[in-house]
């Protein structure tokens, strides 16, 4: 386990009421509401940030949207490098309080 994917580990067990899982077989944090809020991905820290924690955070060096595939960048998620690693647990805890307010919709049967 590399140092990085340690400290995701160490951020995810100290946020609350959250639980560990996976999104597009990368390691993830979800909400109870089952919204998926944060991502360790390829060695990169992936947040859903509101709009203005959003641009606040793509002001910072190597920041991007999370683009998994070719330009099919997804909206609302920041990728950050471990280059800045100090700012991933505070954007953790937003992100994850960002995504407990989603509303879930009810599955059409």
């Amino acid at each position: 386990m590399t140092k990085a994917e340690e400290l995701y580990h160490t951020i995810a067990a100290g946020i609350p009421d959250t639980t560990e899982s996976k999104m597009f077989g990368a390691l993830c944090i979800k909400a109870t509401n089952g919204k998926a809020g944060v991502m360790f991905w390829k060695e990169y820290m992936v947040f859903k940030l509101p709009e203005t924690e959003q641009a606040k955070a793509l002001q910072l060096k190597d920041a991007k949207m999370f683009t998994p595939m070719e330009g099919r960048p997804m909206n609302g998620w920041v990728q950050l490098s471990e280059e800045h690693s100090d700012k991933w647990e505070e954007l953790a805890e937003t992100a994850m309080e960002h995504v407990k307010q989603i509303e879930v919709k009810a599955k059409k049967k």
